[in-house]
């Protein structure tokens, strides 16, 4: 599916093809689980990705409108933009990604206030906002600073056995809570009743002054898809950009 506007592009493109990004733009410095990928392009380049996926527990998923709509619930989980560009970009691809998603969708997304993210770009796409993600745990290894510290000891076979081998250089936290949006995209009677589902109380957007991470690296790699429009065939090819605005 394409949507078109002026000369912005929005399509969708192979997952791999968003790596480049999420490794060396996005703090988070790994993959996410990649259900749906897309580019935005501008005048034929890339400028931007966004990635979807199904959410890392399936407590989330039937916590935000019960089991009964549990398989509808995915997660945007990356979301990454060129600076430089009209400030509307950053909803535009949200926008216009949310319309080629499978419908019924429950999407769920969180704004990071470890980093500083309010959620302005759901905030402008009408997203809902339901509060604070709850408190948890978060173990960390005395010395390290890495944002997402529980994905380390993978290489011990988990929290358990690296609590074993590490003993006290493991310490115990809180883990930072995230704004979280959740927005609903079918038809007016499927959004009715999904919104009538929701178990999370609808509260006011939040305010604050917001920051953008910005990592000063550029991606290399070059991607190129042929676009039928109109029976005329484009070719967009990503050229390496510094990214200014990351989820």
């Amino acid at each position: 599916m394409l949507i078109m506007s002026k000369l912005w592009t929005v399509i969708g493109i192979p997952p791999k093809q968003t790596y480049p990004w999420l490794m060396r733009k996005h703090y988070a410095k790994r993959i996410p689980n990649i259900m749906y990928s897309y580019g935005l392009f501008i005048n034929g380049v890339a400028q931007g990705i966004i990635t979807y996926g199904m959410p890392p527990s399936p407590f989330l998923a039937s916590g935000i409108c019960g089991e009964k709509y549990a398989s509808c619930v995915i997660e945007l989980n990356r979301l990454c933009v060129n600076e430089g560009h009209d400030k509307n970009i950053p909803s535009y691809l949200v926008s216009r990604s949310l319309r080629m998603l499978p419908r019924p969708s429950i999407v769920v997304s969180y704004a990071d206030t470890s980093m500083g993210h309010i959620g302005y770009v759901y905030q402008a796409s009408n997203w809902i906002y339901t509060g604070l993600s709850d408190r948890h745990v978060k173990w960390h290894t005395v010395g390290t600073n890495d944002v997402h510290e529980r994905h380390s000891f993978d290489a011990y076979g988990g929290i358990n056995k690296a609590k074993h081998i590490l003993g006290e250089k493991m310490v115990k936290g809180e883990r930072p809570r995230k704004h979280r949006y959740v927005y609903f995209a079918g038809t007016n009677r499927e959004k009715k009743q999904m919104r009538e589902a929701l178990r999370y109380k609808v509260c006011p957007y939040p305010k604050g002054q917001t920051k953008r991470y910005d990592s000063g690296d550029k991606v290399a790699s070059q991607m190129a898809f042929a676009i039928n429009i109109q029976t005329a065939e484009q070719v967009v090819a990503q050229e390496g950009r510094k990214i200014g605005y990351i989820r």
